[in-house]
């Protein structure tokens, strides 16, 4: 028998560290490889992370809610074959996984306070001052792969005084973190009876998330509205056939998903991502599409939407959003996205200023289609009309581009009818 160790994987692009939000196994539990051993969330996915072997799980490492880094240990199990011990293992070089190359060196330290259990235990026994080190983890996190670097180039040692007060070091850190916590309390009055909801889960990932958008990119807004009431009869027309002959719902939505894809690919600039000394412009349509679940956000993404006819696209959608309602979105299906179409009518509103999805360039948010007076050849009419809602990043695009594509938009909507806009 053997001890082998189960590190974190690389759940998507980009992706540099997970949260386990919840173990799926306890030490004792045998696994067969690939089962699933644990939940975790990423800034871009849930995913079940499998197990890399089949045996006995022995002890597991890292806490649920606990933020590793890519490549830092989860647990132990124990397989069949070999002799190498646990302690063999902890004294075996680490497998290193490279950093992505950055073309400017991060200033961001918003995480560099916060140290796991793994990383607080290898400083204590070393007699590491954590507060002396710049971690090379998201934010300034100090990752254990740190540690571990410092140890092997010849770190501190253990001393006698240091091995006597771990106690007292967890008991310094403790009021640290009180002492934060009470900071933060004191700026929030609350009333008697107020409920307080602790922030994890995705929940933590989503408000990451847009400090970073805020933050990073410069927004700018814009907005046209457009008369789609041949749109409207035409979806009405033929929505109960398609459901009958292909199960599934053609939306408003995926007409709309549609004339963006279409007119990104004469505003490819549209299709974009800032890159620090240079912008990118993707090849690929991708179009991210905002899907809700409960609290939960999930951003999937419909790939090469340029390509596809209505019914695909519909397709996709309902596809997409049936896997988020059930858990079942995996890191693909959020990968590679390069523009977001966010369906904001669906609850009625009738206009907002989306967080455009970093890296990407922009955000179009769909508002609901309501009857509304129009005046046509100076008479008044009903029409079903609709407000475009465009968020764009100031260091990619300019309203002049922003402008006609919103227009072309726009015209493409109006001129939805059967005759010029097959649906397969």
């Amino acid at each position: 028998m053997s001890i082998e160790k189960i590190n974190m994987p690389q759940l998507g692009e980009s992706v540099t560290e997970g949260t386990i939000s919840q173990w799926l196994v306890k030490p004792g539990d045998h696994v067969n490889k690939y089962d699933p051993i644990a939940e975790v969330m990423t800034d871009k996915v849930n995913a079940e992370v499998p197990s890399s072997f089949t045996g006995k799980i022995t002890e597991i490492i890292a806490e649920e809610d606990e933020t590793l880094a890519v490549g830092d240990l989860m647990c132990y199990i124990e397989v069949e074959g070999g002799s190498e011990t646990k302690e063999d293992l902890e004294n075996k070089p680490q497998e290193t996984v490279e950093p992505e190359k950055n073309t400017q060196p991060s200033t961001d330290t918003s995480m560099k306070k916060r140290y796991s259990p793994a990383v607080m235990r290898l400083a204590q026994e070393n007699d590491i001052e954590l507060s002396q080190i710049d971690g090379s983890g998201k934010g300034g996190r100090i990752t254990r792969k740190d540690i571990e670097k410092i140890i092997a180039d010849g770190g501190t040692a253990p001393s006698a005084a240091a091995s006597n007060r771990p106690a007292e070091r967890e008991e310094t850190g403790q009021q640290e973190a009180e002492a934060v916590r009470s900071k933060t309390a004191e700026t929030v009055h609350t009333s008697e009876g107020a409920r307080e909801i602790p922030v994890t889960g995705i929940r933590k990932a989503i408000a990451q998330n847009m400090v970073k958008a805020k933050t990073e990119i410069p927004h700018a807004w814009m907005m046209v509205e457009a008369d789609v009431t041949n749109l409207v009869k035409y979806r009405n027309a033929v929505k109960d056939q398609f459901k009958q002959e292909e199960g599934f719902t053609v939306t408003f939505f995926a007409f709309f998903v549609k004339a963006v894809a279409k007119a990104i690919k004469e505003f490819p600039q549209l299709n974009s991502s800032w890159a620090g000394d240079k912008i990118i412009q993707h090849k690929d349509v991708n179009i991210s599409i905002a899907v809700a679940k409960e609290q939960e956000l999930f951003v999937p993404v419909i790939k090469a939407a340029d390509e596809k006819s209505i019914k695909g696209i519909a397709k996709d959608i309902n596809g997409l959003a049936a896997k988020a309602r059930n858990g079942k979105l995996t890191a693909s299906d959020m990968e590679g996205g390069t523009f977001t179409v966010n369906n904001t009518g669906s609850f009625g509103s009738v206009q907002s200023m989306g967080v455009i999805n970093h890296p990407q360039a922009a955000i179009l948010q769909v508002e609901s289609i309501v009857k509304r007076p129009v005046i046509i050849d100076d008479m008044f009419a009903a029409r079903d009309m609709v407000n475009l809602c465009l968020s764009l990043d100031h260091r990619v695009l300019d309203g002049l581009v922003c402008g006609q594509f919103l227009s072309r938009v726009k015209e493409i909507l109006e001129q939805t009818t059967k005759d010029n806009t097959p649906i397969y």
